[in-house]
């Protein structure tokens, strides 16, 4: 049996004669707008058990989404059900407040309305949803570096909801960064680089909380900037600060998510032996020690693809989003290399070393160490 679709109009005068309307869109999606006096009962809970919401299988109903294609498929599944008097309006809601049909009236906060409209496409998918949407925003990053990587991954992370970002960075923005580093603009040379960000990140997303750390990461202040982290970013150009990073985050028990770029080539991975000791590597078990300073230039002496930061900063914010939502596969013991010239990427497959000094399992933690000697040590 075909389906009966209706126009809006159609569907309004026949709730009014008594058919139920039925709207099957998610309950996001119906924050935004629902036809007046319609019942809210998402699609997958209609199909699961209509007769929840309809016990009469000869009741007139009438079922309505966004644009018509879900209320058809709902409709069928009725159809298949044993219920006799089922249309789907041809348009759905967006054609019903196009034609100025009464809405119910909205109980929303302002800050409610925000969030499902700026986030309507991470709440359509079923892995994110709305629960998976508050843990983003409920999240605390702290980053380390506000140029090439931290530049897009920090763009990124705003827009996908993050709810507070910690961006550390000691420099000032320099007119040789707006290359590559696109959070910075021509008329904020000579602003320290975490407030540029700040700036750009709140022109993007007003709700989201930047707090700002404009000094250099020691030993000292490392705590301080990552305790209440639940990711730590790595968008560091220094050995010493990796170095750093790194143990702290075994230490405070944070997963970090690495990344470097040299010239034309990137790299990035996520260590996370502080939570799971023994079993992921840290970054001192791919460098037991640095390689020195001759052959690991940094971008102002060695140059760097403009683009290349962007690859790889937006390759760590993917990981940091998978981390709070606990999706999909980390990169936790594998290594991904790009090499843009080439446009391939590749793998390595990292193992912990049961003698790391710092996140072998069962070992204290040995204490900070001058890191700027370490790395500068022949």
């Amino acid at each position: 049996m075909s389906i009966e679709q209706i126009s809006p109009a159609q569907a309004r005068a026949r709730q009014q004669a008594g058919a139920i309307l039925i709207d099957v869109r998610e309950a996001h999606e119906r924050a935004s707008g629902q036809a007046e006096h319609a019942l809210g009962v998402a699609k997958d809970a209609l199909q699961a058990d209509p007769a929840a919401t309809v016990a009469d299988r000869d009741a007139a109903i009438v079922l309505i989404c966004q644009t018509g294609a879900r209320s058809l498929r709902a409709a069928q599944a009725l159809l298949d059900a044993g219920y006799a008097r089922v249309a789907s309006v041809d348009g759905g809601t967006a054609r019903w407040i196009a034609e100025g049909l009464p809405l119910a009236p909205s109980h929303q906060s302002a800050d409610e309305i925000d969030f499902y409209d700026r986030y309507s496409r991470h709440l359509r998918l079923p892995e994110v949803g709305e629960a998976g949407q508050r843990k983003l925003q409920a999240a605390r990053v702290a980053m380390v570096g506000a140029g090439g990587l931290g530049s897009p991954a920090a763009f990124y992370l705003a827009a996908a909801g993050i709810g507070t970002l910690v961006l550390a960075d000691d420099d000032v923005v320099d007119r040789s960064n707006l290359q590559r580093q696109i959070l910075h603009t021509e008329d904020r040379i000579g602003l320290p680089k975490v407030e540029s960000a700040k700036i750009a990140l709140q022109a993007l997303n007003p709700r989201l909380r930047v707090e700002t750390f404009a000094e250099r990461i020691t030993s000292d202040n490392v705590e301080a900037l990552i305790g209440a982290a639940d990711v730590v970013f790595d968008g560091a150009d220094n050995f010493p600060v990796r170095y750093l990073l790194n143990d702290a985050c075994v230490k405070l028990a944070k997963p970090l998510v690495y990344g470097a770029i040299h010239r034309f080539e990137g790299q990035v991975s996520l260590f996370d032996a502080g939570r799971h000791r023994g079993q992921c590597p840290c970054y001192r078990c791919l460098f037991p020690e640095p390689p020195p300073p001759e052959a690991a230039p940094n971008c102002a002496e060695a140059g760097v693809l403009g683009v290349l930061p962007g690859v790889i900063g937006l390759v760590q914010a993917t990981e940091v989003v998978k981390l709070i939502l606990g999706l999909g596969e980390s990169l936790a013991g594998r290594l991904l290399h790009f090499d843009a010239l080439g446009m391939r990427f590749r793998e390595t497959r990292l193992r912990p070393d049961p003698e790391c000094p710092v996140c072998a399992a069962g070992r204290a933690f040995p204490g900070y160490i001058d890191y700027q000697a370490f790395c500068a040590a022949p």
